[in-house]
């Protein structure tokens, strides 16, 4: 009988299915939807830090978990690059898909995120001058990669996606936008004075606000028609509901920051504008907010008790309910009421509860293998379809 010689081509012939595992295949199926626990870690560490209730040790314990946020986005950030150097097969179908093109929204948010959340609290660390330096930097990388995705996504939505319902995630792309409005006025006071540097920022960052708010305006009608007219969501995708408050809070939170930020930048009657809107504003888009955080609450414990496991979309929890602390935040600065401290409080325990159980259960998946696919996927199998592309 003939000795097969096993040359490296037939090498290569006999296992077809091991270029993933050379070519980082732990990164194959890793979406931007991830950029979603970097979000949501980061306004941990940010909405603690300005809590207008004293906790003991609270400072102390968001400088560490900004210290995990960076961590995590650095990690992140390298995966994807990874992954679009090696899977750009998969980084086309991610763009082509309707169920995940809207995630892309995340990346931005996630630079913004720790940016914002370096100034606040890592400076306790790294010192202001670099915290204002890194700020600038993911700033300005998050806010024009933000605005971006604000053209390209909702371009990809009307040319090549086609879905029969309006989802809460249709909302990713046209917040970051808004996440840079809240979180621009910070470096506002770092500019140089006397000229029309701070102005233009602040303008650039109400403009910025103007185009998130009015695009949010034109897809919530959409999302609550679907609601009542098709029911609820999936069981897995119940936890979306929660993106509905980004928007909310984050718009609430950066009418209060430019009411911070306006005195002794802009002339006297727009700077007292920008606080009687922080209030006037602030108040009722609060109240609607708490509203949805009502609705969307009992459709989620509705989905758990039929059976919801736990998905990446439970950090949907997380970011959201962060920008509602923010926004009591603001508006407890802004009147001094006691209401909105306690808010402000009680909305924060909700956040690093959900926070918790999220990255608890995140690090289980990952130990066990369960969110990524190893590197011994077989290319091409079939993936469970969302929705039609063409």
């Amino acid at each position: 009988m003939a000795t097969l010689v096993r040359t490296p081509a037939v090498r290569r012939a006999v296992l077809p299915a091991q270029p993933h595992r050379a070519k980082a295949g732990w990164v194959r199926d890793l979406g931007p939807n991830w950029y979603a626990s970097v979000m949501g870690t980061a306004i941990v560490a940010t909405a603690g830090a300005t809590l207008p209730v004293h906790v003991p040790g609270l400072r102390a314990a968001a400088v560490v978990v900004w210290a995990f946020s960076c961590v995590l986005l650095a990690v992140l950030l390298s995966a994807r690059a990874l992954h679009w150097i090696h899977h750009r097969d998969r980084a086309r179908e991610h763009l082509m898909d309707p169920a995940v093109a809207p995630f892309l929204g995340c990346a931005p948010m996630a630079l913004l995120a720790v940016g914002g959340a370096t100034l606040v609290v890592g400076r306790d660390w790294i010192g202001s001058g670099a915290a204002v330096a890194v700020d600038a930097v993911l700033f300005t990388a998050g806010t024009a990669a933000g605005l971006a995705v604000a053209v390209a996504v909702p371009y990809l939505m009307v040319v090549h996606h086609r879905v029969e319902h309006a989802s809460p995630a249709w909302l990713l792309p046209v917040v970051p936008p808004m996440v840079s409005a809240a979180l621009g006025p910070l470096l506002v006071p770092h500019l140089p004075a006397g000229g029309p540097w701070r102005e233009s920022l602040l303008y650039t960052c109400h403009a910025l606000f103007g185009l998130s708010l009015l695009a949010t305006l034109l897809i919530l009608p959409l999302v609550f028609g679907r609601l009542v007219t098709a029911g609820p969501p999936p069981l897995a995708l119940t936890p979306t509901l929660f993106l509905v408050l980004g928007p909310l809070g984050q718009s609430a939170t950066a009418a209060g920051k430019f009411a911070d930020a306006a005195p002794g930048v802009l002339p006297a009657p727009y700077a007292e504008g920008f606080t009687v809107f922080a209030v006037l504003y602030g108040v009722p888009v609060t109240g609607f907010a708490l509203l949805w955080l009502g609705l969307a609450g009992v459709l989620v414990l509705r989905a758990r008790r039929r059976g919801m496991g736990f998905a990446l979309s439970w950090w949907a929890f997380t970011f959201p309910v962060g920008t509602c602390v923010t926004a009591a935040e603001a508006l407890a600065g802004h009147t001094g009421l006691g209401l909105f401290r306690w808010l402000a409080a009680g909305l924060y325990a909700l956040l690093v509860a959900a926070w918790l159980t999220a990255a608890a259960l995140t690090a289980r998946g990952l130990v066990s293998g369960a969110l990524l696919p190893g590197p011994g996927r077989v290319p091409g199998a079939p993936r469970p379809a969302t929705a039609r592309t063409r």
